[in-house]
């Protein structure tokens, strides 16, 4: 089984501490939002994930599964 690509956006710019927590993942940074990108390897990583961005009190704009194609999925 192979992981999956996810972006997950985040209201506000994050500190460089803050996108260390999200080991994997890489970050970019828009003028209200951090995307966080890269591969997801299950259902439970990708909450593992969620809950991280709960427990630091991120505001979850959006997450969306990326095709390895390069369209994408809502999820």
């Amino acid at each position: 089984m192979t992981s999956s690509q996810y972006e997950i956006r985040v209201r506000g710019r994050l500190s460089p501490s803050v996108l260390a927590s999200f080991q994997g993942l890489s970050a970019s940074v828009e003028p209200v939002e951090t995307i966080l990108s890269g591969p997801v390897a299950d259902q439970a990583a990708l909450y593992a994930v969620l809950s991280r961005v709960q427990s630091l009190g991120l505001e979850l704009i959006e997450v969306r599964r990326v095709a390895a194609s390069g369209s994408d999925e809502r999820e």
